[in-house]
């Protein structure tokens, strides 16, 4: 199963004295092993939701800052393109009825991994544990170029429209979640989402 493959992921991580987030080096080998995850999860296994070791927490609040999964059903689903019914979102500030959140599945996983290393820049401390969170807004993200990547990944989300409590991500396993094949599009292929996000960055 997948889930007992992700728990063991993180139980080599801490015997080999690895924590996702707070190296270099751990962040590839833990991006590593969950790219091997996502590989078992495309041929059939079920995708992680919850870890019986209760990491994933669900919430009824979200925190700026801090990574959440949900089950989304947008209010104008009829005329989007295309969405995301499971998103990985950082909120990044309140908005009406909701927040605004950079939801990582809009894009492909090298670009997500580029985008996640700039924004560890701001984390609030390097524990990455509860405490941890990311100081970014609209404003921080736009005004430097090494966030470049976050453009086609800004979503308003809907407070009534989001149909489960927000699973929140611990700090400590933020790497993992980046790269589980847990995007869930509706309206075009994963491959048309990640076209189009690029054409977005080079603003085309």
């Amino acid at each position: 199963m997948v889930a007992k493959v992700f728990d063991d992921i993180l139980l080599r991580g801490i015997r080999s004295g690895q924590a996702p987030a707070r190296s270099d080096e751990a962040r590839k080998w833990y991006r590593t092993q969950a790219a091997d995850v996502a590989k078992a999860a495309a041929k059939g296994d079920r995708i992680v939701r919850e870890t019986s070791s209760d990491r994933l927490k669900a919430k009824s609040r979200f925190r700026i800052g801090s990574m959440y999964m949900f089950v989304y059903d947008p209010k104008h689903k009829e005329t989007l393109p295309y969405y995301d019914r499971f998103p990985l979102v950082i909120p990044i500030g309140p908005a009406k009825d909701g927040f605004l959140g950079i939801n990582f599945h809009y894009l492909p996983p090298r670009l997500r991994a580029k985008l996640m290393d700039a924004l560890y820049d701001t984390a609030t401390n390097d524990r990455f544990d509860e405490s941890t969170r990311l100081r970014v807004n609209y404003r921080i993200l736009s005004a430097a170029t090494k966030f470049k990547e976050f453009k086609p990944c800004i979503k308003h989300y809907l407070t009534p429209h989001i149909r489960t409590r927000l699973v929140y991500v611990n700090p400590a396993e933020w790497d993992i979640a980046l790269f589980l094949p847990s995007a869930n599009f509706y309206g075009a292929a994963r491959s048309k989402v990640y076209a189009e996000s690029r054409q977005t960055i080079r603003g085309l």
